[in-house]
Protein backbone atom coordinates (compact mmCIF):
# COMPACT_ATOMS: atom_id res chain seq x y z
CA UNK A 1 0.00 0.00 0.00
CA UNK A 2 1.45 3.67 -0.50
CA UNK A 3 -0.29 6.34 1.28
CA UNK A 4 0.36 9.83 -0.52
CA UNK A 5 2.29 12.18 1.35
CA UNK A 6 3.72 9.37 3.64
CA UNK A 7 7.60 9.74 3.94
CA UNK A 8 9.37 6.55 3.85
CA UNK A 9 11.03 6.31 7.10
CA UNK A 10 7.62 6.98 8.50
CA UNK A 11 5.78 4.29 6.27
CA UNK A 12 8.30 2.02 7.43
CA UNK A 13 8.47 2.61 10.72
CA UNK A 14 5.09 2.20 10.98
CA UNK A 15 5.48 -0.87 9.63
CA UNK A 16 7.70 -2.30 12.01
CA UNK A 17 5.35 -1.48 14.74
CA UNK A 18 2.82 -3.10 12.64
CA UNK A 19 4.31 -6.35 12.19
CA UNK A 20 5.85 -6.65 15.90
CA UNK A 21 2.49 -6.75 17.12
CA UNK A 22 1.16 -10.05 17.53
CA UNK A 23 -1.81 -10.66 15.94
CA UNK A 24 -4.54 -12.12 18.04
CA UNK A 25 -7.28 -14.97 17.19
CA UNK A 26 -10.39 -13.43 16.11
CA UNK A 27 -9.29 -9.98 15.20
CA UNK A 28 -9.71 -6.73 17.34
CA UNK A 29 -11.92 -4.32 18.35
CA UNK A 30 -10.29 -0.66 18.98
CA UNK A 31 -10.92 0.98 22.13
CA UNK A 32 -11.88 4.05 20.63
CA UNK A 33 -14.47 2.32 18.60
CA UNK A 34 -15.94 0.37 22.00
CA UNK A 35 -19.82 1.56 22.99
CA UNK A 36 -19.59 4.57 25.42
CA UNK A 37 -20.21 4.09 29.16
CA UNK A 38 -23.09 5.24 30.74
CA UNK A 39 -22.84 8.83 33.17
CA UNK A 40 -21.15 7.32 36.47
CA UNK A 41 -23.73 7.30 39.43
CA UNK A 42 -22.59 8.36 42.77
CA UNK A 43 -20.69 6.04 45.01
CA UNK A 44 -22.12 5.78 48.31
CA UNK A 45 -19.50 6.61 50.73
CA UNK A 46 -18.09 5.68 54.13
CA UNK A 47 -17.51 7.91 56.83
CA UNK A 48 -13.77 8.01 55.77
CA UNK A 49 -14.50 8.60 52.01
CA UNK A 50 -13.87 5.06 50.74
CA UNK A 51 -16.79 3.25 49.55
CA UNK A 52 -19.91 1.68 51.75
CA UNK A 53 -20.13 -1.28 49.38
CA UNK A 54 -18.30 -2.86 46.53
CA UNK A 55 -17.60 -0.67 43.89
CA UNK A 56 -16.77 -3.43 41.16
CA UNK A 57 -19.47 -4.92 38.80
CA UNK A 58 -18.90 -8.07 36.57
CA UNK A 59 -17.17 -6.74 33.42
CA UNK A 60 -15.73 -3.39 34.83
CA UNK A 61 -13.12 -1.66 32.45
CA UNK A 62 -10.46 -0.25 35.71
CA UNK A 63 -7.81 2.19 34.71
CA UNK A 64 -5.22 2.64 37.29
CA UNK A 65 -3.38 6.09 36.15
CA UNK A 66 -0.58 7.63 38.35
CA UNK A 67 2.88 9.07 37.99
CA UNK A 68 6.20 7.45 37.99
CA UNK A 69 5.34 5.61 41.16
CA UNK A 70 2.62 4.21 39.12
CA UNK A 71 4.56 3.69 36.43
CA UNK A 72 6.88 1.49 39.28
CA UNK A 73 3.94 -0.83 37.76
CA UNK A 74 4.04 -3.05 41.81
CA UNK A 75 0.95 -1.14 43.58
CA UNK A 76 -1.04 -1.33 40.17
CA UNK A 77 0.70 -5.23 39.61
CA UNK A 78 -0.53 -5.92 42.96
CA UNK A 79 -4.08 -4.89 42.59
CA UNK A 80 -4.30 -6.16 39.51
CA UNK A 81 -2.76 -9.95 41.15
CA UNK A 82 -5.93 -9.37 43.49
CA UNK A 83 -8.98 -8.29 41.21
CA UNK A 84 -7.55 -11.72 38.72
CA UNK A 85 -6.76 -14.16 41.41
CA UNK A 86 -9.05 -13.65 44.35
CA UNK A 87 -12.12 -12.13 42.53
CA UNK A 88 -11.62 -13.88 39.03
CA UNK A 89 -15.95 -13.87 39.13
CA UNK A 90 -15.35 -9.92 38.51
CA UNK A 91 -13.99 -10.35 34.80
CA UNK A 92 -12.70 -7.61 34.72
CA UNK A 93 -10.49 -5.26 32.50
CA UNK A 94 -7.50 -3.66 33.71
CA UNK A 95 -4.75 -1.34 32.14
CA UNK A 96 -2.06 0.85 34.40
CA UNK A 97 -1.29 4.21 32.58
CA UNK A 98 1.84 5.78 34.85
CA UNK A 99 3.84 7.85 33.56
CA UNK A 100 7.25 9.14 35.49
CA UNK A 101 7.46 13.07 36.38
CA UNK A 102 3.30 13.77 36.04
CA UNK A 103 1.77 15.91 37.98
CA UNK A 104 -2.10 16.09 37.96
CA UNK A 105 -2.08 18.80 35.20
CA UNK A 106 -0.11 17.17 33.14
CA UNK A 107 -2.25 13.90 32.83
CA UNK A 108 -4.59 16.60 31.65
CA UNK A 109 -2.98 16.91 28.15
CA UNK A 110 -3.15 12.85 27.90
CA UNK A 111 -5.73 12.31 29.24
CA UNK A 112 -8.79 11.72 26.00
CA UNK A 113 -6.18 9.82 24.38
CA UNK A 114 -4.62 7.39 26.76
CA UNK A 115 -7.27 7.16 29.15
CA UNK A 116 -10.90 7.78 27.67
CA UNK A 117 -10.27 6.09 24.58
CA UNK A 118 -10.39 2.72 26.38
CA UNK A 119 -13.90 4.07 27.93
CA UNK A 120 -13.12 2.78 31.58
CA UNK A 121 -15.62 2.47 33.91
CA UNK A 122 -13.66 2.69 36.98
CA UNK A 123 -10.71 5.01 36.88
CA UNK A 124 -8.17 5.04 39.74
CA UNK A 125 -5.62 8.62 40.15
CA UNK A 126 -2.69 8.81 42.66
CA UNK A 127 -1.23 12.62 42.12
CA UNK A 128 0.48 14.54 44.53
CA UNK A 129 4.11 13.69 45.03
CA UNK A 130 4.95 16.01 42.24
CA UNK A 131 2.51 18.52 42.64
CA UNK A 132 3.34 19.27 45.76
CA UNK A 133 6.85 20.94 44.30
CA UNK A 134 9.36 19.40 46.76
CA UNK A 135 9.26 22.21 49.42
CA UNK A 136 6.94 23.02 51.85
CA UNK A 137 2.69 23.49 51.20
CA UNK A 138 1.17 26.72 50.07
CA UNK A 139 -1.79 28.21 48.53
CA UNK A 140 -0.67 28.27 45.25
CA UNK A 141 0.66 24.82 44.93
CA UNK A 142 -2.88 23.67 46.74
CA UNK A 143 -4.88 25.92 44.38
CA UNK A 144 -3.26 24.15 41.33
CA UNK A 145 -3.11 21.13 42.51
CA UNK A 146 -7.16 20.69 43.22
CA UNK A 147 -8.16 22.96 40.34
CA UNK A 148 -6.27 20.17 37.91
CA UNK A 149 -7.81 17.24 40.28
CA UNK A 150 -11.61 18.92 39.53
CA UNK A 151 -10.77 19.07 36.12
CA UNK A 152 -9.82 15.40 35.57
CA UNK A 153 -12.62 14.10 37.85
CA UNK A 154 -14.92 16.24 35.97
CA UNK A 155 -13.96 15.28 32.84
CA UNK A 156 -13.63 11.44 33.71
CA UNK A 157 -17.52 11.54 35.32
CA UNK A 158 -18.64 12.91 32.37
CA UNK A 159 -17.54 9.94 30.29
CA UNK A 160 -18.86 7.73 32.75
CA UNK A 161 -16.17 6.43 34.64
CA UNK A 162 -16.40 6.26 38.92
CA UNK A 163 -13.06 8.11 39.84
CA UNK A 164 -11.40 6.68 43.49
CA UNK A 165 -9.50 9.73 44.10
CA UNK A 166 -6.59 8.40 45.55
CA UNK A 167 -4.44 10.28 47.69
CA UNK A 168 -0.62 11.10 47.40
CA UNK A 169 1.56 8.37 49.39
CA UNK A 170 3.71 10.00 51.49
CA UNK A 171 7.82 10.36 51.65
CA UNK A 172 10.22 8.23 53.54
CA UNK A 173 10.66 9.78 57.52
CA UNK A 174 14.71 8.81 56.83
CA UNK A 175 15.85 8.17 53.92
CA UNK A 176 13.60 11.20 51.83
CA UNK A 177 16.26 14.25 50.68
CA UNK A 178 15.50 17.89 50.30
CA UNK A 179 13.25 19.57 52.42
CA UNK A 180 12.58 17.88 56.48
CA UNK A 181 10.69 15.03 55.56
CA UNK A 182 7.95 16.24 58.31
CA UNK A 183 7.83 19.43 55.67
CA UNK A 184 6.93 17.22 52.32
CA UNK A 185 4.66 14.86 54.42
CA UNK A 186 2.67 18.07 55.79
CA UNK A 187 2.36 19.45 52.28
CA UNK A 188 1.15 16.00 51.15
CA UNK A 189 -1.78 15.90 53.90
CA UNK A 190 -2.97 19.11 52.84
CA UNK A 191 -3.16 18.10 49.35
CA UNK A 192 -4.73 14.44 50.69
CA UNK A 193 -7.61 16.88 52.19
CA UNK A 194 -7.58 18.51 48.48
CA UNK A 195 -8.96 14.79 47.36
CA UNK A 196 -10.86 14.14 50.03
CA UNK A 197 -13.06 17.05 49.58
CA UNK A 198 -12.76 16.77 46.15
CA UNK A 199 -14.11 12.93 46.01
CA UNK A 200 -16.95 14.18 48.46
CA UNK A 201 -18.47 17.21 46.47
CA UNK A 202 -18.07 14.99 43.27
CA UNK A 203 -19.98 12.00 45.26
CA UNK A 204 -16.53 9.79 44.22
CA UNK A 205 -14.52 7.47 46.23
CA UNK A 206 -11.58 8.27 48.28
CA UNK A 207 -8.53 6.18 48.82
CA UNK A 208 -6.27 7.02 51.91
CA UNK A 209 -3.07 6.40 50.19
CA UNK A 210 -1.45 8.68 52.50
CA UNK A 211 -2.20 8.19 55.89
CA UNK A 212 -2.10 4.36 55.56
CA UNK A 213 1.36 4.97 54.56
CA UNK A 214 2.46 7.31 57.51
CA UNK A 215 0.75 4.50 60.24
CA UNK A 216 2.23 1.47 58.78
CA UNK A 217 5.95 3.19 58.29
CA UNK A 218 5.34 4.40 61.81
CA UNK A 219 4.86 0.81 63.14
CA UNK A 220 7.24 -0.77 61.03
CA UNK A 221 10.18 1.56 62.01
CA UNK A 222 9.07 0.57 65.35
CA UNK A 223 9.75 -2.79 64.92
CA UNK A 224 12.61 -3.03 62.34
CA UNK A 225 14.37 0.01 62.76
CA UNK A 226 14.80 3.14 61.13
CA UNK A 227 17.39 1.83 58.59
CA UNK A 228 14.23 -0.29 56.92
CA UNK A 229 12.60 2.03 54.21
CA UNK A 230 8.76 2.07 53.81
CA UNK A 231 8.49 5.08 50.87
CA UNK A 232 11.26 3.99 48.92
CA UNK A 233 15.34 4.05 49.10
CA UNK A 234 15.14 7.60 47.22
CA UNK A 235 12.70 8.41 49.81
CA UNK A 236 9.37 8.72 47.57
CA UNK A 237 9.60 5.62 45.70
CA UNK A 238 8.60 2.60 47.38
CA UNK A 239 9.68 -0.65 47.36
CA UNK A 240 7.39 -3.40 47.24
CA UNK A 241 7.20 -3.50 50.53
CA UNK A 242 5.26 0.20 50.32
CA UNK A 243 3.16 -0.78 47.39
CA UNK A 244 1.50 -3.06 49.05
CA UNK A 245 0.35 -0.54 51.39
CA UNK A 246 -0.91 1.43 48.62
CA UNK A 247 -2.73 -1.62 46.70
CA UNK A 248 -4.60 -2.21 50.38
CA UNK A 249 -5.53 1.88 50.26
CA UNK A 250 -6.92 1.54 46.65
CA UNK A 251 -8.67 -1.97 47.51
CA UNK A 252 -9.65 -1.52 50.93
CA UNK A 253 -11.34 1.91 49.34
CA UNK A 254 -13.36 -0.36 47.07
CA UNK A 255 -15.56 -1.33 49.31
CA UNK A 256 -14.17 -5.25 48.57
CA UNK A 257 -15.30 -7.20 52.08
CA UNK A 258 -12.16 -9.43 51.88
CA UNK A 259 -13.80 -12.71 52.41
CA UNK A 260 -12.06 -14.92 50.08
CA UNK A 261 -13.62 -18.16 51.40
CA UNK A 262 -14.62 -20.45 54.31
CA UNK A 263 -13.95 -24.04 54.48
CA UNK A 264 -16.39 -25.64 57.15
CA UNK A 265 -15.28 -29.17 58.50
CA UNK A 266 -17.46 -31.25 60.76
CA UNK A 267 -14.69 -33.88 62.69
CA UNK A 268 -18.06 -36.00 62.52
CA UNK A 269 -17.14 -36.59 58.80
CA UNK A 270 -18.94 -33.56 56.73
CA UNK A 271 -17.53 -30.65 54.93
CA UNK A 272 -18.58 -27.74 53.00
CA UNK A 273 -17.28 -24.50 51.23
CA UNK A 274 -18.84 -21.08 50.19
CA UNK A 275 -18.47 -20.22 46.37
CA UNK A 276 -15.56 -20.40 44.39
CA UNK A 277 -14.39 -23.37 46.00
CA UNK A 278 -15.48 -26.90 45.73
CA UNK A 279 -14.94 -29.94 48.36
CA UNK A 280 -13.82 -32.89 46.46
CA UNK A 281 -13.78 -35.67 49.56
CA UNK A 282 -14.11 -35.22 53.64
CA UNK A 283 -13.46 -37.84 56.03
CA UNK A 284 -11.71 -38.13 59.19
CA UNK A 285 -10.70 -34.65 59.24
CA UNK A 286 -9.04 -34.45 55.86
CA UNK A 287 -11.05 -32.48 52.82
CA UNK A 288 -9.69 -31.48 49.78
CA UNK A 289 -10.84 -29.05 48.00
CA UNK A 290 -10.63 -27.31 44.39
CA UNK A 291 -10.53 -23.54 44.60
CA UNK A 292 -11.28 -20.91 41.50
CA UNK A 293 -10.44 -18.56 44.10
CA UNK A 294 -7.02 -17.65 45.37
CA UNK A 295 -5.99 -15.50 48.35
CA UNK A 296 -3.60 -13.24 48.09
CA UNK A 297 0.41 -14.45 48.26
CA UNK A 298 3.08 -12.68 49.87
CA UNK A 299 6.89 -13.80 49.11
CA UNK A 300 10.63 -12.83 50.49
CA UNK A 301 12.15 -12.46 53.47
CA UNK A 302 10.23 -11.27 56.49
CA UNK A 303 12.57 -7.85 57.29
CA UNK A 304 13.98 -7.50 53.79
CA UNK A 305 11.83 -3.98 52.24
CA UNK A 306 12.31 -5.42 48.48
CA UNK A 307 9.90 -8.35 49.87
CA UNK A 308 5.99 -7.82 50.18
CA UNK A 309 5.76 -10.23 53.09
CA UNK A 310 8.21 -7.95 55.46
CA UNK A 311 5.20 -5.36 55.31
CA UNK A 312 2.55 -7.85 56.27
CA UNK A 313 2.66 -7.66 60.24
CA UNK A 314 2.06 -3.79 60.02
CA UNK A 315 -1.16 -3.54 57.22
CA UNK A 316 -4.25 -5.04 58.14
CA UNK A 317 -3.91 -6.59 54.48
CA UNK A 318 -4.64 -10.29 55.48
CA UNK A 319 -7.54 -9.15 57.87
CA UNK A 320 -9.59 -6.72 55.71
CA UNK A 321 -9.00 -8.37 52.27
CA UNK A 322 -7.79 -11.63 52.61
CA UNK A 323 -10.14 -13.80 54.61
CA UNK A 324 -9.64 -17.99 53.63
CA UNK A 325 -11.28 -19.14 56.69
CA UNK A 326 -10.76 -22.85 58.24
CA UNK A 327 -13.71 -23.61 60.59
CA UNK A 328 -13.73 -26.63 62.39
CA UNK A 329 -16.78 -28.25 64.49
CA UNK A 330 -16.95 -31.08 66.97
CA UNK A 331 -13.06 -31.43 67.65
CA UNK A 332 -13.49 -33.47 71.06
CA UNK A 333 -9.95 -32.43 72.30
CA UNK A 334 -8.81 -29.03 73.15
CA UNK A 335 -6.34 -28.68 70.38
CA UNK A 336 -5.47 -29.76 66.57
CA UNK A 337 -2.64 -29.72 64.19
CA UNK A 338 -3.64 -28.35 60.90
CA UNK A 339 -1.41 -28.87 57.72
CA UNK A 340 -2.00 -27.42 55.01
CA UNK A 341 0.51 -27.66 51.77
CA UNK A 342 3.70 -28.42 53.19
CA UNK A 343 3.41 -26.90 57.20
CA UNK A 344 1.60 -28.03 60.32
CA UNK A 345 0.25 -25.30 62.75
CA UNK A 346 -1.00 -26.45 66.11
CA UNK A 347 -4.55 -24.14 67.45
CA UNK A 348 -7.06 -24.53 70.03
CA UNK A 349 -10.28 -25.74 69.93
CA UNK A 350 -11.69 -22.17 70.36
CA UNK A 351 -9.70 -20.78 67.54
CA UNK A 352 -10.84 -23.58 65.33
CA UNK A 353 -14.26 -22.98 66.35
CA UNK A 354 -14.12 -19.37 65.64
CA UNK A 355 -12.26 -19.85 62.55
CA UNK A 356 -8.49 -19.58 61.83
CA UNK A 357 -7.76 -17.34 58.42
CA UNK A 358 -5.27 -19.97 56.34
CA UNK A 359 -4.14 -17.02 54.40
CA UNK A 360 -2.23 -15.52 57.31
CA UNK A 361 -1.06 -18.58 59.15
CA UNK A 362 0.32 -20.34 56.16
CA UNK A 363 2.59 -17.74 54.50
CA UNK A 364 3.89 -20.08 52.44
CA UNK A 365 0.83 -22.33 50.69
CA UNK A 366 -0.77 -24.74 47.93
CA UNK A 367 -1.94 -21.34 46.02
CA UNK A 368 2.04 -19.97 46.30
CA UNK A 369 2.92 -21.23 43.13
CA UNK A 370 0.25 -20.69 40.99
CA UNK A 371 -0.36 -17.06 42.09
CA UNK A 372 3.44 -16.28 41.22
CA UNK A 373 2.72 -17.60 37.65
CA UNK A 374 -0.21 -15.01 37.46
CA UNK A 375 1.90 -12.58 38.79
CA UNK A 376 4.35 -13.04 36.20
CA UNK A 377 1.55 -12.90 33.88
CA UNK A 378 0.75 -9.60 34.71
CA UNK A 379 3.83 -7.99 34.93
CA UNK A 380 4.68 -9.15 31.11
CA UNK A 381 1.04 -6.90 30.51
CA UNK A 382 1.98 -3.67 32.23
CA UNK A 383 5.31 -3.92 30.93
CA UNK A 384 4.06 -3.51 27.72
CA UNK A 385 1.41 -0.89 28.87
CA UNK A 386 3.97 1.35 29.30
CA UNK A 387 5.49 1.00 25.96
CA UNK A 388 2.10 0.84 24.47
CA UNK A 389 0.89 4.43 25.96
CA UNK A 390 4.45 6.07 26.91
CA UNK A 391 6.09 4.85 22.87
CA UNK A 392 4.06 3.74 20.43
CA UNK A 393 1.03 5.60 21.03
CA UNK A 394 2.89 8.94 21.13
CA UNK A 395 4.38 7.73 17.46
CA UNK A 396 1.29 7.35 16.46
CA UNK A 397 0.39 10.45 17.65
CA UNK A 398 2.91 12.24 15.63
CA UNK A 399 1.59 10.29 12.63
CA UNK A 400 -1.64 11.93 12.95
CA UNK A 401 -0.11 14.88 12.90
CA UNK A 402 1.08 15.06 9.73
CA UNK A 403 -1.56 12.76 8.03
CA UNK A 404 -4.65 14.40 7.03
CA UNK A 405 -5.55 12.21 4.06
CA UNK A 406 -8.42 9.67 4.36
CA UNK A 407 -5.76 6.74 3.62
CA UNK A 408 -3.56 8.35 6.43
CA UNK A 409 -5.98 8.20 9.13
CA UNK A 410 -7.13 4.47 8.34
CA UNK A 411 -3.68 3.23 8.74
CA UNK A 412 -3.35 5.10 12.19
CA UNK A 413 -7.19 3.78 13.12
CA UNK A 414 -5.20 0.27 12.27
CA UNK A 415 -1.98 0.74 14.17
CA UNK A 416 -3.99 1.59 17.01
CA UNK A 417 -6.35 -0.77 16.75
CA UNK A 418 -3.11 -3.34 16.65
CA UNK A 419 -1.94 -2.43 19.87
CA UNK A 420 -5.53 -2.27 21.60
CA UNK A 421 -5.79 -6.16 20.55
CA UNK A 422 -2.16 -6.95 22.00
CA UNK A 423 -3.26 -5.47 25.19
CA UNK A 424 -6.30 -7.25 25.30
CA UNK A 425 -4.51 -10.44 24.53
CA UNK A 426 -1.88 -10.16 27.14
CA UNK A 427 -4.69 -9.14 29.82
CA UNK A 428 -6.58 -12.68 28.53
CA UNK A 429 -3.14 -14.31 29.48
CA UNK A 430 -3.64 -13.12 32.94
CA UNK A 431 -7.32 -14.63 33.52
CA UNK A 432 -5.97 -17.64 31.95
CA UNK A 433 -2.96 -18.24 34.54
CA UNK A 434 -5.65 -18.05 37.18
CA UNK A 435 -6.44 -21.74 37.16
CA UNK A 436 -8.23 -24.25 39.40
CA UNK A 437 -6.09 -25.39 42.64
CA UNK A 438 -6.42 -28.60 44.37
CA UNK A 439 -5.11 -29.05 47.62
CA UNK A 440 -5.68 -30.37 51.10
CA UNK A 441 -6.39 -29.48 54.91
CA UNK A 442 -5.75 -31.65 57.49
CA UNK A 443 -7.24 -31.81 61.30
CA UNK A 444 -5.10 -34.07 63.77
CA UNK A 445 -6.93 -33.90 67.27
CA UNK A 446 -3.74 -33.90 69.68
Amino acid sequence: MVISGFPRRLMCTAFVVLTLIAWPPGGWVQAADAPAAPAAAPAPVAADGGAAQPILKKGDRLAIVGDSITEQKLYSRYMEDYLTACMPHLELWVIQLGWGGESAGGFLNRMNDDLLSFHPTVVTTCYGMNDGGYRAYNEDIGRNYGNAMKALVTRAKGAGALVVVGSPGAVDTEFFRGVKPEIYNDNLAHLRDIDRKLAADEQMVFANVHDAMIKTMEAAKAALGKGYPVCGRDGFHPSPNGHVIMAYAFLKAMGLDGHIGTFTVDMNGSAKATDGHKVLSAADGKIEIESQRYPFCFYGDEKNPDSTRSIVPFVPFNNDLNRLMLVVENLKTDKAKVTWGKETRSFTRDQLAKGINLAAEFPENPFSEAFRKVDEQVAQEQAFETTMIKTLYRSLGAFQGCLDDEEGKAAIKTLRARLVAKQEALRAAVRAAVVPVRHTVTIVAE
